[in-house]
């Protein structure tokens, strides 16, 4: 009896004319957009300018597959150098092969460099996007399902996907582990956008939750792949990076929690909000203000202090009364027209 199982197209290249759309390509390119897109509605809500994200997004895309790209091939060099191997397919991206672990990054140095240029913490950067990066990969994960490849060992559940016959794989039906990373990825997504909500998070901390919370789920998953993988202790290798980021992220996350506190009041200079008002002028302007009101308060109470009308000295107040500061100024004046006082009048009111 046949069972029920997740079919894998026949081909993973689509040919229109002489250009071939590849599936795994298609997959990155949505990734990219999707994580662009909600980045920047992240960090308008911040205070930041439209279009930023995407301004630094061309700086880390190609930084971050460069880094994916090096690490698979530094990872599994076997697949590439070697007797009856060609280096040549080194540079076959479109054939599947990028570790997140480089691409992250590299892609941060990438991100970095777009940031400096902006005067932009990166922090508050990589905060924004975090969401969209799990969200980037859980689309970028259906690539695999295109190349057949990155599945786990043989079951016969219902949701198994199908993989026909090709090197170095036999036909059969196997854990769909792209497809538990994916939905993994989306629930990290979720996870991330709900925590900064509820908590604030700043200065990198909802990033290094999301890659705390991607190490979780990609230790479990990368144990069930039956994929040829370098092992330590019996391990596999992208276990124990799994298990050295994870610890790294969390760290980072408590350090930055006790150091810097609450999250950032300015990401971008001279950036506009949502209503299209500059927040940084408009503060600059309230203090300008006070300022003003501050020193024409003091100007008056210092006049009415020393008008025509006052009493003896004993009995002046340490400060005057506050009052509109117009009035007070036309009281003053109303008083210094009146005529002199009789020569007899003590010499306080002389004055």
């Amino acid at each position: 009896m046949d069972i029920a199982y997740i079919p894998s197209p026949s081909t993973g290249v689509i040919h229109l004319g002489p250009i071939p759309l590849r599936g795994y390509a298609f997959c990155i390119i949505i990734g990219v957009f999707v994580a662009v897109w909600l980045g920047n509605k992240r960090w308008i809500a911040r205070g930041g300018k439209p279009g930023t994200v995407a301004d630094i997004a061309v700086w880390a895309v190609p930084f971050g597959l460069v880094g994916g790209r090096l690490y698979h091939v530094i990872t599994d060099y076997q697949l590439y150098f070697g007797e009856g191997r060609n280096w040549v397919d080194a540079f076959k991206i479109w054939e599947g092969g990028l570790g997140i672990w480089g691409a992250i990054a590299l892609g941060a140095v990438g991100a970095w460099i777009g940031c400096r240029l902006r005067g932009i913490p990166l922090p508050a950067w990589a905060d924004a996007l975090a969401p969209g990066i799990a969200l980037a990969q859980a689309c970028g994960r259906w690539g695999n399902w295109f190349n057949q490849e990155l599945y786990g060992r043989a079951t016969d559940l219902p949701w198994a996907v199908e993989i026909s016959a090709g090197p170095n794989r036999d036909a059969g039906t196997y854990h769909p582990t792209f497809l538990y990373e994916s939905l993994w990825c989306v629930g990290v997504a979720f996870l991330v956008i709900w925590a900064d909500r509820r908590f604030k998070l700043g200065h990198g901390r909802a990033f290094a939750l999301y890659v705390a919370a991607y190490c979780v789920g990609r230790g479990w998953i990368e144990y069930m792949r039956v994929d040829e993988a370098h092992h330590i202790l019996g391990v596999r290798l992208n276990v124990w990076t799994s298990i050295v980021v994870f610890v790294l992220a969390v760290v980072y996350f408590v350090l930055s929690a006790k150091l810097r506190p609450g999250r950032e009041e300015v990401v971008e200079p001279d950036a506009s909000g949502a209503d299209g008002k500059d927040k940084t002028g408009a503060k600059a302007k309230d203090k300008a203000k006070d300022k003003a009101e501050t020193e024409a308060e003091g100007t008056t109470d210092g006049t009415a202090g020393s008008g025509a009308d006052a009493g003896p000295k004993d009995s002046l107040p340490t400060r005057a009364p506050r009052a509109d500061a117009t009035v007070r100024e036309g009281a003053v004046k109303a008083d210094l027209r009146k005529p002199a006082v009789d020569a007899e009048a003590p010499e306080a009111d002389k004055a």
